[in-house]
């Protein structure tokens, strides 16, 4: 793998550190930002997210990002409230969010053995083949943070529960979104992410 040269998407998130470390540990440079030149340019691009859907989006809007993100033509890779931004709109705050995935997140359904938010290690179940599934195995365990979701829908590569099924991994195109946190998740997930820097478009 020749070295990828990744833009991170300044959205307001949180843990870009740890990010940072999990890709150069994996042989990428990285930086954070929010210029449009330097994300077209970059080899990889990562929409990572924590916190409100409405105040990330309205921070994309501000720096004129929403309609540049699904332009993109090299690997994107969505990444927890990322992969949501990514879908058509969220119960959080009623957002609209970027539309490249025609999914609407919702809110997870809380009971007493699965409280909200879904906080912890889940399996996966694979059901869709996809570069960015390579070599994970089925039932592969991976660290989620999250209240939000995307049902499972034609795109959806590999699925999770909590009180139901929902979206983990999505694909479409040079698109992919996970909605764990891969740079948390171990030996699947520094593998999922070398997965995506071994994508070429």
């Amino acid at each position: 793998m020749s070295n990828p040269d990744v833009a991170i998407i300044d959205g307001g998130g949180a843990n870009i550190a740890s990010l940072q470390y999990a890709l150069e540990r994996l042989g990428a440079t990285s930086k954070l930002s929010s210029d449009a030149a330097t994300i077209r340019s970059a080899s990889h691009v990562i929409l990572p997210g924590v916190g409100a859907a409405a105040a990330a989006m309205r921070k994309l809007r501000d720096h004129d990002l929403v309609a540049l993100i699904p332009q993109l033509e090299q690997p994107v890779l969505g990444i927890c409230l990322g992969m949501q931004l990514l879908g058509a709109s969220s119960d959080e705050d009623n957002a609209e969010c970027i539309g490249v995935f025609p999914d609407h997140a919702i809110k997870l359904h809380a009971s007493p053995e699965t409280p909200v938010p879904n906080m912890g290690w889940c399996q996966i179940k694979r059901c869709g083949n996809s570069p960015l599934t390579d070599g994970i195995d089925d039932g592969s365990w991976f660290y989620f943070v999250h209240s939000f979701a995307l049902p499972v829908g034609k795109n959806t590569i590999a699925s999770a529960t909590h009180t139901g099924e929902f979206s983990a991994m999505i694909a479409k195109d040079n698109f992919f979104a996970a909605q764990f946190h891969p740079e948390r998740s171990s030996s699947a997930g520094a593998k999922l992410l070398r997965n995506f820097l071994e994508m070429r478009t």
